[in-house]
């Protein structure tokens, strides 16, 4: 038995299971409270087959978005866990500005039913931090994210296949060619890992999926080294018109 299972009780006896959104007690250490999971908005079908954006009933199998028809994106699919509302927007904030790493786990654990797919025939990458962020952070969420899918699949993890190559900020706000502008030259690929990118099916991690601009340099980044092919994995996906229809 893993000694961590083995001091499971001990641990629920000093620090009882909480929710770690509403502190309600819970069955176990990992988990939210019943009431917080069904807050949770998972994206469902029918769905776009370009990128899964969440379609009203009665739209056929096979349909694609407008953003998709108007501007054919680089990516082959978006698998994400959620829609980004208050409870998920909570979790990410957790995650990424509150120290608790012990979140990737439950996290990732979301992400998975949206990859089935996913063996050790695969490579994941998080979406990388400027070393200057990471330096500060202590650590790159979606590093944890990708680490701990890495596990239940078996899929090779390296941490360090993308680089930020110089510091960028928020991009809320901005337009198009506007973060554009900005992102241009931030992400590189690590030398060192040229011969892993080629024709390789690459996972590319991240916390929370916005505009989709740094997922979107990432994915440019990936093809041009000749990844056969990359798919964007997040935990949240910002698509407020969604939200109504999960």
């Amino acid at each position: 038995m893993p000694l961590s299972q083995a001091l499971a009780p001990l641990v629920d006896l000093v620090f009882p299971p909480r929710c770690p959104l509403c502190g309600e007690g819970i069955a176990a250490q990992t988990g939210l409270c019943s009431r917080c999971w069904s807050e949770l908005a998972i994206p469902g079908e029918p769905s776009c087959a370009t990128c899964s954006r969440p379609f009203a009933d009665g739209v056929g199998e096979g349909s694609v978005c407008a953003p998709c028809l108007a501007e054919p994106p680089r990516h082959d699919g978006i698998a994400a866990a959620t829609l980004y509302n208050d409870v998920s927007r909570k979790l990410v904030l957790s995650l990424k500005h509150g120290n608790r790493i012990s979140l990737a786990p439950m996290m990732a654990g979301l992400m998975l039913p949206k990859l089935p797919f996913m063996d050790d025939s695969w490579l994941i990458a998080p979406v990388p931090l400027h070393r200057w962020r990471l330096w500060k952070r202590g650590y790159n969420q979606s590093a944890e994210l990708a680490r701990e899918i890495g596990k239940a699949t078996k899929a090779s993890h390296c941490v360090d296949l993308l680089e930020r190559r110089k510091a960028t900020p928020s991009l809320g706000g901005l337009g198009r060619s506007a973060r554009k502008r900005v992102l241009t030259g931030a992400i590189g690929l690590n030398p060192r890992r040229k011969a892993v990118v080629k024709g390789a099916k690459i996972v590319l991690v991240d916390d929370v999926m916005t505009s989709g601009a740094t997922s979107d340099a990432c994915v440019s980044t990936l093809k041009r080294a000749g990844a056969g092919k990359v798919v964007i994995a997040c935990f949240a996906r910002v698509l407020d018109e969604a939200l109504d229809l999960t």
